[in-house]
């Protein structure tokens, strides 16, 4: 009798590319899942090989447009109907998480919606990385593995060797997160606040703290349409800097997003492949979070811990 592979990895169309990576860091095969579309638009999926009793995992960021998360949400169905003994989606960027909350009155929660939605499709376990907010784990009443960045990100600023480093954050709302980065590597920290007439629209930027004479790290979850950041760059610069780069988990990178950065005063701008990046930009550094999701994979499967997998 043939021995069950007691789990199976299968992804979105918009993924494809990390879960190839996540199988090779894995050793084993990509699934083989089939998306058909109709004229009008609408799609269909289905399974092409049996994953009756399996752990199946399902590899698809969910960033727009919306058509990624509805595939996954068929993914699930799928899945469920097809007897998995367990449906654990990897979401590396957890799009809709910037509506996290009611900060007006009458407006979705956007990110409660998407948990609703993944929960009654028949998701078992979530593994996602770097949430815009820590919070949104409380709307699932599934497991959330939150996975950080910070690791690979931790490497790749030793690799900048800057002697007189100052941690950054360009709005207020990372100061937890740019915080952490300082206490780990001892260094001081500067904050930006902004003032916004409209969405992805910065009116006004001051620093708090001092950047004379420093080497800035700006560290940010998302960039999306890049004035936030780099203005926060050109203002760091203006103020007396020695240089300014910067570190990101998502590159949403919206135009004219990577026309700013290049015409900015960031040096570099690290990205995870959470989500793909197409366009081009000689500031733009891209590094690869398939190993670490591939470990966490593995970790679920044996029951293990994954809180060692990140330094802060």
């Amino acid at each position: 009798m043939q021995t069950m592979v007691p789990f199976k990895i299968f992804s979105g169309s918009s993924s494809r590319y990390l879960a190839e990576k996540i199988c090779n860091s894995l050793g084993c095969e990509l699934g083989q899942m089939n998306i058909e579309h109709f004229a009008d638009g609408e799609f269909s999926i289905s399974y092409e090989e049996s994953i009756r009793g399996r752990h199946v995992f399902l590899i698809q960021s969910t960033f727009p447009n919306s058509d990624n998360l509805m595939e996954l949400l068929l993914m699930i169905d799928a899945a469920k109907r097809a007897s998995a003994k367990s449906i654990i989606a990897v979401i590396p960027y957890f799009g809709w998480a910037r509506q996290d909350r009611k900060d007006k009155p009458r407006v979705a929660i956007g990110a409660k919606l998407v948990a609703d939605l993944l929960s009654v499709a028949g998701i078992n376990r979530l593994i996602t990385m770097d949430l815009h907010a820590d919070q949104i784990q409380g709307f699932f009443n599934v497991p959330v593995d939150h996975l950080y960045g910070s690791t690979i990100f931790i490497e790749e600023m030793k690799t900048w060797g800057l002697e007189n480093a100052v941690i950054a954050t360009p709005d207020v709302g990372g100061t937890k997160r740019a915080n952490a980065y300082a206490k780990h590597l001892n260094t001081p920290m500067v904050i930006c606040y902004k003032l916004r007439e409209k969405a992805n629209e910065v009116s006004e930027m001051k620093i708090i703290g001092e950047v004379k004479g420093k080497d800035v790290i700006l560290v940010d979850d998302i960039v999306d349409t890049a004035g936030t950041i780099t203005k926060a760059a050109d203002l760091m610069l203006s103020q007396g800097a020695n240089s300014v780069r910067a570190i990101a988990s998502h590159a949403v990178m919206s135009d004219p997003a990577s026309t700013r950065v290049d015409q900015s005063a960031l040096e570099e701008i690290v990205f995870t492949d959470s989500i793909p990046y197409s366009k081009k930009s000689e500031k733009v550094k891209i590094i690869s979070v398939a190993e670490m999701f591939a470990e966490s994979i593995m970790r679920v499967c044996n029951n293990e811990s994954i809180s060692s997998l990140y330094l802060i």
